[in-house]
């Protein structure tokens, strides 16, 4: 039992606080030590003290005691607690319970199939110690309590799928939302130079895009999130305009060339923000969100993102937006905070005196720095190192190495002290088509800040500065690499590369189908269902009718199969040739017709009187002689009988049967 509670709470460990894991850990060691001892347990006043701990650490951690995080905090800690008063069969039962529970929660973390097939194995480690603690008598082998959770868990199997397909979904699979702050998107409402750097060692999957018809190309792959607009000198911000509302800058998207139609699978990231090819033009399709366009081409919806979510839309790599000649809300997009990045200021009146760049045409001066860029052997890494006060000097002066945001924010600064107004868009760029399943994924490593400059006659332009630096990043599918530790290096460094991208394809690809399958089975696809199976305008009532059908027919079949079953054969008979068919298989001859009382005394004879096991199935055999032949006293109901023959029927499940 204490092996399957470490196994249910190992997922935990990376969501718990580490003093919970320390204590929970430490009780449950403490508890083994004392089964193996046989040494008493400790005391109530012992308990308490635990108890007021624990709850004092948790408040001062999670600040509440209500929640998903501080709950588990608790109920990790108290599960294991509960544990050094096991005294009876009853505080087991609290004890698995509280398991299965916490199995539960493991869930609101991660919804993956690597975490359902762990839990699926905690699921019957739970069941067979459950099985066994209603197999007092004797020291039945463990096998035989497995045996039984595993056929337990079997029948159940149907009942599981049909609640599965048929229970109505009226909220999302997992009805409890995460934290506001534990998305994994990497993507924010605010970006600080170095915080994407950390994301790009980060190669879990960010989303999954299936493209009907050919992929675009690899440098169109650009996938548009929040657009940040305010800097303060150290964080990138959206937009706080000084201007009112009707004089901001409109979309104004043009569409140009043909469509492309694809489909989404957004991994969950807390926000309200949903990930498109630049640019939609019409509002993705998202059951049960409405998604509306900011003037900055960035589609939200109404409610954050806290579960799985698939989508379909459009979107044209070849557009325009934004205004084609000057207005006033431009000038926020001029805006620079006073006293930072001053040669960066003095750089940008250097080359306004260039007579090659003057004139009203800020094509040329965007040419310019990224030409600096191409050829002032500025470098493309993961490891800038610390930036100070004044990032764009550091940038264009000094370290000359960064990131993407390092690079498209000191171009955007660059841009507006040249007046050209500019801003940042941050997002994913690129990806890779998986070839098991056709699915194009796109990693939390992919993600990337790139800039739009305003310029006359043509509105918005996208500009990527981090391609002038390192042309690779976007124009293939090569990326920069998290450098190995010396343990993966030792276990995997010489695997050849080639087989760890096809056995990670195929792994992408399985728990891809478990996605689209199981975690993304939404009501929509029920309704589908029932439209398959006749109902021509079905509802969430539909799918609980037919449900409540099934489970009654189902009973009645249980009920009529039971019924049929016994009045074939006498249960007290069935029980005496199974102790039949048991002693011949561990060779005692029986004649045919024999009575309980003589196969107890053929099995004394052979096993002898002194042998404990034939002692407990002989005494077994004379329960189940008198059960039938013993004189029954006066007015004695039926149910008292039938409530006995169970009780000899279980015992002869935890019988020690030889070998």
């Amino acid at each position: 039992m204490l092996a399957v509670m470490t196994w249910v709470v190992m997922p935990q460990v990376t969501h718990l606080p580490l003093w919970c894991s320390l204590l929970g850990a430490g009780v449950l060691v403490w508890r083994g030590w004392l089964a193996l001892t046989l040494r008493p347990l400790p005391p109530r006043w012992a308990l308490m003290v635990l108890v007021c701990v624990t709850v004092a650490a948790t408040l001062f951690t999670h600040k509440t005691l209500m929640g998903r995080d501080a709950g588990i905090t608790l109920i990790v800690v108290l599960l294991a607690m509960k544990t050094l008063e096991l005294r009876a069969r009853r505080d087991a039962f609290v004890v698995f319970f509280l398991s299965f529970f916490l199995m539960l929660t493991n869930f609101f973390f991660s919804q993956s199939l690597l975490t359902a097939a762990a839990m699926l194995i905690a699921l019957l480690g739970l069941l067979t110690a459950l099985v066994n603690a209603h197999m007092p008598v004797g020291r039945p082998p463990l096998l035989l309590a497995a045996r039984t959770a595993a056929g337990m868990a079997l029948l159940g199997a149907p009942i599981m799928i049909v609640l599965f397909v048929l229970f109505p979904r009226m909220a999302p699979l997992w009805g409890m939302p995460g934290d506001a702050m534990s998305g994994r998107s990497g993507l924010s409402a605010s970006m600080q130079v170095g915080t994407i750097a950390s994301l790009a060692l980060d190669d879990s999957i960010a989303m999954r895009v299936r493209f009907e018809g050919a992929t675009p190309l690899q440098p169109d792959l650009y996938f548009r999130g929040p657009v940040l607009s305010t800097f303060d000198g150290r964080n990138w911000l959206p937009l706080r305009s000084d201007f009112p509302p009707r004089l901001q800058p409109e979309a104004d998207l043009q569409s140009l060339g043909n469509p492309v139609n694809y489909q989404v699978t957004l991994q969950p990231h807390q926000r309200r923000w949903l990930l498109t090819l630049d640019a939609a033009a019409t509002a993705p399709l998202l059951p049960g969100f409405q998604a509306t366009m900011t003037p900055e081409l960035q589609w939200q919806v109404q409610r954050p993102i806290t579960e799985l979510v698939r989508y379909t839309a459009q979107s044209f790599t070849n557009f325009q937006h934004g205004p084609q000649s000057a207005v006033v809300g431009l000038q926020d997009y001029l805006n620079l905070p006073p006293g930072f990045n001053p040669r960066t200021l003095a750089l940008a009146s250097e080359l306004r005196r260039d007579p090659t760049l003057s004139g009203t045409d800020n094509t040329l001066v965007v040419n310019a720095v990224l030409a600096r860029l191409r050829n002032g052997s500025y470098r493309y890494t993961l490891e800038p190192g610390v930036y100070g006060q004044h990032t764009a000097d550091e940038f264009w002066f000094d370290k000359k190495a960064g990131f993407c945001e390092h690079i498209a924010s000191s171009f955007v600064v660059l841009m507006r002290a040249l007046d050209v107004p500019a801003r940042i868009v941050t997002g994913y760029q690129g990806g890779q088509a998986n070839p098991v399943d056709g699915f194009h994924v796109v990693r939390q490593s992919d993600a990337h800040a790139w800039a739009e400059v305003w310029l006359a006659g043509r509105g918005w332009v996208r500009i990527d500065p981090t391609s002038s630096v390192a042309p690779s990043r976007t124009g293939t599918l090569q990326r920069l690499q998290a450098p190995r530790g010396v343990i993966t290096e030792a276990l995997f460094g010489n695997v050849d590369p080639q087989f760890a991208l096809n056995l990670r394809a195929a792994w992408e690809a399985i728990n891809n189908r478990w996605n689209q399958s199981v975690l993304n089975y939404t009501q929509g696809k029920q309704l589908d269902l029932l439209k398959s199976l006749g109902f021509e305008a079905p509802s969430w009532e539909d799918l609980a009718y037919l449900l409540i059908g099934i489970v009654v027919a189902t009973s009645l079949a249980g009920a009529i199969w039971t019924w049929w079953e016994r009045s074939r054969q006498d249960p007290w008979l069935r029980l005496l040739n199974t102790a039949a068919a048991r002693l011949e298989h561990i060779g005692i001859t029986l004649a045919p017709q024999s009575p309980p009382r003589l196969m107890a005394q053929q099995l004394l004879a052979q096993r002898g009187t002194g042998n404990p096991a034939a002692k407990a199935i002989s005494d077994w055999l004379l329960k189940l002689e008198a059960l039938r032949y013993a004189p029954r006293k006066a007015g004695e109901p039926e149910r008292v009988q039938a409530r006995r023959l169970a009780t000899l029927k279980r015992e002869l499940k935890q019988l020690p049967w030889p070998t």
